[in-house]
């Protein structure tokens, strides 16, 4: 593939890369690990993931289990998960805490797919602003006697990554809210 247009397939892929990782932090009913991955842990003053303190573990469909390496972080991750904006009360033992997720209410999985269509949408409008940068770097080759037909060339396949790309972030939105939907 011509490199002119390699990095800016290698951004929309980023792009999409990056809207699926955020779609696997939205909670759907179903225990996932992943809703996890943004909450961080105050570990001998720096701030830590939380998959790199504790062992994180799915035991029930509905359930996340935590178990900490050292049992001192307890509060502390327990405190992170109460800050976080993920909803849910953690139950320790003193060395394992259980997050029990509740079941979704419909009106709840409905605002869910309305955020994952904005997420959806926001991925859109990046991939296409990539596009405008490679159409605008285009034009400027003109200057540098580069043909008008090759440089249309260009475009025409820019065009079709984008079009590829939207379609696929497409696909995300759908597969994610049919996901949230599923009781």
């Amino acid at each position: 593939m011509d490199e002119r247009i390699q990095k800016y397939e290698d951004k929309m892929k980023k792009t999409l890369s990056g809207f699926e990782a955020e779609l696997s932090t939205i909670r759907a009913g179903r225990a996932n690990p992943h809703i996890l991955d943004k909450i961080t842990v105050d570990y001998y003053g720096a701030p830590t993931s939380l998959q790199q303190v504790a062992n994180i573990t799915v035991p029930e469909a509905r359930m996340i289990q935590i178990q900490p390496w050292e049992s001192s972080l307890i509060k502390a991750i327990e405190k992170a998960i109460l800050t976080s904006d993920l909803g849910l009360n953690p139950n320790n033992d003193g060395k394992i805490i259980r997050l029990v997720l509740p079941e979704l209410t419909e009106e709840r999985r409905k605002e869910l797919g309305k955020d994952v269509k904005k997420k959806g949408e926001g991925a859109k409008v990046a991939v296409r602003n990539i596009r405008r940068d490679a159409n605008d770097a285009f034009k400027k080759l003109a200057k540098q006697d580069v043909s008008e037909d090759e440089i249309k060339e260009l475009e025409e396949k820019v065009q079709k990554l984008t079009d590829k790309y939207i379609k696929d972030i497409d696909k995300a939105v759908e597969t994610k809210t049919k996901e949230i939907m599923t009781v």
